[in-house]
């Protein structure tokens, strides 16, 4: 089992654990393929991690209903919603009424203080590196505003640009051997160059270890400044 696999498990018992009723059953029947399709090739090629992440997201509306969201990231105060919208889901087989009704939805979020990112099944299925990136571009718009994670992006050195670079269009994440055939650098040495960039908020900790960090993908904030 990879660790996607192992992680994904784990993150959907523990919505399933504190979940019942309604609730429950929504996120069962809701979270379907076009939902773990995002998961799989956009989000989790983004962040490797489902922290602040919650599936089929329980919202009030304005008539005092409830509506669900695909997903909701909640992180401090960021409130982001992110729907997967089918083709068939906004063509001629919803009623006007129907269409209106989607459209106030989406305004009374707006109203409510949240952030919204739309993206169409057919480009999550054949376009996944292009969601990725527009998903990376809001979070490290958003988080440099708010000055979290920005670190010190217009004062890198050379090795750090490149290493940014390669840790955006790597598919894996970046360790220390990486920096070693592609530098030439010594094993302490690149362990050394990637606890600093860690430390200065350019690096993220990819992977279960947290004593021992092994493996490094790119801060959300930091992957607008490069694919502006």
């Amino acid at each position: 089992m990879s660790l996607f696999e192992k992680s994904y498990e784990v993150f959907l018992q523990q919505h399933y654990s504190s979940r019942k009723g309604e609730r429950l059953r929504r996120l069962k029947e809701g979270h379907g393929h076009a939902e773990q399709l995002f998961i799989k090739h956009v989000w989790w090629k983004a962040l490797g991690e489902f922290q602040y992440l919650h599936p089929e997201y329980e919202v009030k509306d304005f008539r005092d209903g409830t509506r669900y969201l695909d997903f909701a990231y909640i992180r401090q105060a960021l409130k982001l919603a992110i729907e997967i919208d089918g083709y068939n889901t906004h063509s001629s087989q919803i009623s006007r009424t129907q269409f209106s009704d989607q459209l106030i939805r989406q305004n009374h979020l707006v109203i409510d203080g949240w952030k919204i990112l739309r993206f169409s099944y057919d480009d999550v299925k054949d376009r996944p590196r292009m969601c990725e990136q527009i998903l990376l571009q809001f979070l490290g718009k958003y988080f440099g505003e708010h000055r979290e994670g920005q670190g010190q992006v217009g004062e890198l050195s050379v090795v750090e640009r490149e290493i940014c670079r390669l840790a955006l269009s790597a598919e894996k994440p970046v360790t220390p051997r990486v920096l070693c055939e592609l530098f030439r650098f010594g094993v302490k040495k690149s362990r050394r160059i990637l606890h600093q960039m860690l430390e200065k908020n350019l690096l993220v900790a990819a992977g279960e270890g947290k004593q021992r960090i092994k493996c490094y993908r790119l801060h959300p904030a930091v992957a607008a400044w490069i694919v502006s």
